[in-house]
């Protein structure tokens, strides 16, 4: 089967049958032209990989030719053939688009390994194309569902700020999409083709945060066995996100502050420092003012933060956001699992209208996944949304009227504690059958390390308290 499609046009008949006979030996399908009329009309017929064009066909101007198929397929590669060698024009075919450029008579071998390059080149700059098309779609603006007036004001300010160098500062509950709207800040910045970069400084341990934010030169520390460049140094020329920036140490706190300021810092273990130019964004949850009167964070780093702040609203201030965000959340999920659910019923959809969300969009998808999941219907009921659990009732105990053992209404806990109390146990004990080991006990929990260490955080549980000693 042919791997690629290849035109070839030259106005000479025994080159022409020359290429093509080793092209095709080579397992490419070959059109060949012999006028620059009949290679445009081949264009406008069929999609080629790629065109090997004769820089003098006849009395035309195989460059102009060139242009001509480029404004019908602008992404094919096109290698030049010549028997006039010279820089000049050899600069000026790479100047209005030629890949590469080879001068008659060439070596066969070397007219292959410029096609396989040639091709390869194109493969990779259609995937590049694929996965920023991807990118675009998934954080593009038109994929943040905002029709309420408080989240079109977000996303008016987004797109204000996105070509400044500021600083923004994200606040926001858990769950709002504080990443979300960081790339999005980036995808519509000058910065958009660089790279966008991310920590969640809540989830990596003290004693690694500064080498993971600004690198380690070898031997550093025990176990720095080869330098590492840090997050600032792959976010040159990009956007830096330091999403919980509550939860940075104070110890690290500084060398931050000086990176912001200079756009310069130190490695770990190194005396030379690095220069970057790098947009930075962050985010947290917690009220920073009430932190820095704690003395939990500097005050001159919060002030060299909070330059452009943006606030995001909780989904219980959005309520008329969460018909289109069900629309939305409910279309990925269905392509996700391969089912068709086209809905949900007025009741559910009224349960889920009148939530409190304490987890925001975040617990609104969790709520979808699992009725998605449990439904046998196309269409969601409002038994699986938004549960409202009963406790069981205790088993008769011998001897005991059975009126006795039904619990007073003031007995129980609300919902939210009753969780809270359980999942703190159940980290707990995760924690002690694995001796400490954060990784392996996320792994059971079926929770990425990073949300296990917030959930840990959450509940004020130290994995060091749980370490056994060897």
């Amino acid at each position: 089967m042919p791997t690629s499609k290849l035109l070839v046009v030259d106005d000479d008949p025994n080159l022409l049958e020359l290429i093509r006979t080793r092209l095709n030996a080579t397992n490419y399908d070959v059109v060949v032209a012999d006028d620059v009329e009949e290679a445009v009309d081949a264009t406008m017929r069929g999609k080629f990989d790629l065109s090997i064009v004769d820089l003098r066909i006849a009395d035309q101007d195989g460059m102009t030719l060139m242009e001509r198929l480029h404004s019908v397929n602008p992404e094919m590669p096109v290698i030049i053939l010549t028997g006039y060698a010279s820089i000049e024009s050899a600069v000026e075919a790479m100047k209005r688009g030629a890949y590469n450029y080879l001068t008659k008579p060439f070596d066969p071998r070397e007219l292959f390994l410029q096609i396989e390059r040639a091709l390869e080149s194109r493969k990779l700059a259609s995937e590049n194309l694929r996965l920023k098309g991807l990118l675009k779609e998934k954080y593009d603006f038109a994929n943040i569902v905002a029709k309420s007036e408080k989240m079109q004001r977000v996303l008016e300010a987004v797109s204000r700020i996105a070509n400044a160098d500021s600083t923004v500062y994200i606040h926001g509950e858990s769950g709002t999409g504080k990443e979300l709207i960081a790339k999005a800040i980036h995808l519509a910045s000058g910065r958009k083709d660089k790279p966008f970069v991310a920590i969640n400084c809540a989830a990596i341990p003290e004693t690694l945060l500064e080498s993971e934010l600004f690198g380690h030169e070898k031997g550093a520390f025990t176990g720095a066995v080869r330098s590492t460049k840090g997050l600032f140094t792959q976010a040159h020329e990009g956007t830096l996100f330091l999403d919980e920036i509550g939860d940075m140490p104070i110890t690290i706190q500084v060398k931050l502050l000086r990176a912001l300021e200079e756009r310069e810092f130190y490695p770990v273990g190194s005396e030379k420092p690095i220069q970057v130019d790098v947009r930075v964004v962050v985010a947290t949850k917690k009220d920073l003012v009430e932190e820095v009167k704690k003395g939990t964070f500097r005050e001159d780093l919060f002030y060299r933060i909070h330059v452009i702040p943006l606030i995001l609203p909780p989904l219980k201030d959005r309520v008329e956001d969460i018909p289109h965000l069900v629309d939305h959340l409910l279309k990925k999920l269905c392509q996700q699992m391969k089912k068709n659910v086209t809905g949900l019923t007025p009741k559910a959809m009224q349960k889920l209208m009148q939530h409190d969300w304490p987890g925001n969009v975040r617990e609104l998808e969790n709520t979808l996944e699992y009725a998605v999941t449990m439904t046998q219907q196309d269409v969601i009921t409002d038994d699986l949304v938004v549960q409202k659990e009963t406790p069981a009732v205790p088993a008769p105990v011998a001897g005991m009227p059975q009126a006795h053992l039904l619990p007073t209404p003031e007995a129980f806990k609300s919902l939210k504690d009753a969780r809270a109390e359980f999942e703190k146990a159940y980290l707990i004990q995760l924690l002690e059958i694995c001796s400490g080991k954060a990784s392996k006990a996320a792994e059971i929990a079926g929770k990425y390390r990073a949300d296990f260490y917030d959930l840990l955080k959450k509940h004020e549980i130290k994995v060091a308290d749980y370490k056994k000693s060897e």
